[in-house]
Parts: C-alpha cells; structure tokens; sequence
C-alpha cells in the first residue's frame, strides 16, 4: 500500500498511478511534506484526508472529473474534495454559486450543507491540482510537486477511461484541456464561479449538460440532489 506520512490510497488508483506513486517527484512530494510537518506547519487538509476524492470515488467509478485549484486555507474548511467543506461548515463564496447554478439548471433546491461528499459516490471526481496547503497560506504547497501529478491522474483518465465528463471553470482549469483527450470525452469549460470572477459561470447549465452526455453514451446520469 503506498502511504504518504501514513496515509492510505484506495486500491484501484494505487493500480492505475503505480508508476507515479513510484517516480521521483512523487518522493519528493513526500519529502516536502514531511519536512513541512516536522517544522510545526498545520497543513490542511487532515493528513488522513489528503487523499480523500480517491478513496471517495475509486478509479473504475469516475464518470465526472471537477476540477479545483488549491485547498481551503482556514481552520475546519479543507476536506480533500475540490470545493467542498464538512457539514457544519459556512458555506464558502464559490459552491454558493455552484448551488444556485444547480438550481436554476435542474430546479434542485441550494443545499444547507457544503459537503459534497454524496456527488464523490455518485462519480464525481472532485479533484485539487493542489492537495495540500499550510494554514492560512494559499498556493504555500505549490511548489511540492503535487500538478505534475494530478496532471498525471487527469492523463491517466484520458487514457484508460472513455466518456468522462471535465469540469472545467476557470482559466487555471481550463489550462488544463491539453491533458484531454476531446474525442474521447466530454470537456465543458465556464468561468470560475468565484463571486471575484467575471460572468460566465451562471447560466452555464453545466449540470443538465453532464447528464445529457453520459445518457447519451449510455451512463446513468449524476443525481445532484445532495439532500435525497
């Protein structure tokens, strides 16, 4: 079993990003990370929660990828799943509006919890290029090592998987459209739905479009509703 500072990764992906989990730059990652512990840093997410959106949605299941950039940076907040946060926990800026696109899309009432832990179970890949960050530093692990490889995990999918939805919002998501193989999967790109970003995300109806493509190609269709 691969661990980074004793954490465990689910088996299907230990199989898929062998070679990763076996390269150099992945020792580095480790590395970086422990010396980061050692000097006293709190790193967010809990370390057992590092590789959460894996072992939430194991390799064979992923039908959708949402891609985010860097973890949550405040205390209780960062849970390993790209925009999501613990039941509890205020909901930030970003899913508010990821909510209210989730309702006028397809009528599902906004959730009152920002846990998006339910979608994970469905498929929904909810992937950070970043996997960790020091408190109240954003972007403080960025020079770890971590996109070299979720580039290679968004590669990978590409490769051995057909007909995956990328979600990809923003400018830094969308960069990451060359990882992709477009006539193999689906690629729906909008802006960041950050209140900070401009138009481009509401409206987009990205959740309507996810489920129309993999019924189209046979898949059942994500049920977004988080409170079912």
């Amino acid at each position: 079993m691969i661990k980074l500072d004793s954490i465990k990764i689910e088996e299907s992906w230990k199989k898929a990003l062998e070679k990763e989990f076996l390269s150099p730059y992945f020792l580095e990652i480790k590395k970086h990370y422990v010396e980061a512990k050692s000097k006293g840093a709190v790193i967010y997410p809990p370390a057992n929660l590092t590789f959460n959106a894996f072992n939430s949605t194991p390799f064979e299941k992923v039908k959708v990828v949402l891609l985010g950039q860097d973890p949550y940076h405040n205390p209780n907040e960062a849970m390993g799943l790209s925009f999501s946060v613990p039941q509890g926990v205020r909901i930030p800026p970003s899913l508010r509006n990821i909510y209210r696109e989730l309702e006028a899309d397809l009528g599902i009432p906004q959730s009152k919890s920002g846990d998006l832990s339910a979608w994970a179970r469905e498929g929904v890949l909810l992937l950070n290029s970043i996997l960790s960050v020091e408190a109240h530093k954003p972007a403080s692990h960025q020079h770890f090592g971590w996109q070299q490889f979720t580039d290679s995990v968004i590669a990978t999918l590409s490769k051995q998987k057909d007909g995956i939805v990328f979600l990809l919002w923003g400018n830094y998501a969308k960069s990451k459209k060359t990882l992709i193989d477009t006539k193999r999967h689906c690629v729906l790109e909008a802006a960041h739905p950050s209140p900070l970003a401009r138009s481009g995300f509401m409206g987009c109806k990205h959740f309507s479009k996810t489920n129309t493509y993999l019924q189209s190609i046979g898949k059942t269709p994500i049920n977004w509703n988080l409170d079912f």
